[in-house]
């Protein structure tokens, strides 16, 4: 199963044409894929963070419609691989049938000077668990 999550557009994501400003959605995209480490992974960025991080190092997102203030928002995260110390993940994001992005995103695992080192054994496990749950 993929982690699905709503989001409800709010005015504060929205520009003054009533339609999400595109910055927010990457909002979004950050808040799903730490809401994943804390509810799926069980590591949440609140652990992982004083030692370590999770970064985007690269992202190509894909808007194919707009969304409007008080749209619900269906926001859905797959693994697509994991690395060494990185996790490849697509975000599909919809509303009542109608898609509104795309992205494919990689996360890097850095240590506290900003260098990539390879997923904590335990994290590893989990992400795999999740990979074979998905497929």
């Amino acid at each position: 199963m993929a982690y699905t999550r709503t989001q409800k557009v709010k005015f504060k994501h929205c520009d003054p044409a009533g339609i999400v400003f595109y910055p927010r959605y990457f909002e979004m995209i950050n808040d799903t894929v730490e809401a994943w480490f804390e509810d799926i992974l069980e590591h949440p960025f609140a652990e992982i963070h004083p030692k370590n991080a999770v970064p985007t190092g690269d992202i190509q997102t894909r808007f194919t419609a707009p969304s409007k203030l008080g749209d619900i928002l269906n926001i859905t995260l797959e693994i697509q691989r994991i690395g060494t110390a990185s996790l490849a993940l697509q975000i599909e994001t919809e509303c009542e049938g109608q898609a509104r992005f795309i992205a494919a995103l990689t996360l890097i695992y850095v240590n506290n000077q900003g260098k990539s080192e390879a997923w904590p054994d335990a994290l590893r496990a989990r992400i795999l668990t999740e990979m074979e749950t998905n497929q």
